[in-house]
């Protein structure tokens, strides 16, 4: 078993910046690609950025490409996800996810994550 706990979730102004955190135990945390989803109210969960257990490659919602930047720090057992320049739209509970998949596409699907956190809210003001 793996488990995933969110942090860094908060209220920020527009145009402000958050940086959350997953730490992740249990199983070894680099046999995993990671993944960072999340869910607006009244909205599916959805995608927002993925990173190989390797960290050799990285991918983007199209929403947040340029703002948002994801990272791992294997030694850590963490995951990072900086958020700059947010918008209100940016609102939503942010979920870490992990896959023992090794393909890269699968990064961005919800149904292959193994492995959730509970989430952390973010909450953007205008």
């Amino acid at each position: 078993q793996v488990q995933l706990v969110e942090s860094g979730g908060g209220l920020v102004q527009a145009g402000g910046s958050l940086r959350l955190s997953c730490a992740a135990s249990g199983r070894t945390f680099t046999t995993y690609g990671m993944a960072w989803f999340r869910q607006a109210p009244g909205k599916e969960r959805d995608f927002v950025a993925a990173i190989t257990w390797t960290g050799g490659n990285t991918y983007y919602a199209d929403s947040i490409k340029g703002r948002f930047t994801i990272s791992r720090d294997n030694a850590k057992n963490t995951v990072n996800l900086q958020m700059n320049s947010l918008k209100p739209e940016d609102t939503a509970v942010y979920y870490c996810a992990a896959t023992k998949s090794r393909a890269n596409y699968d990064l961005l699907k919800e149904a292959t994550m193994n492995y959730w956190g509970k989430g952390t809210l973010v909450t953007v003001s205008s």
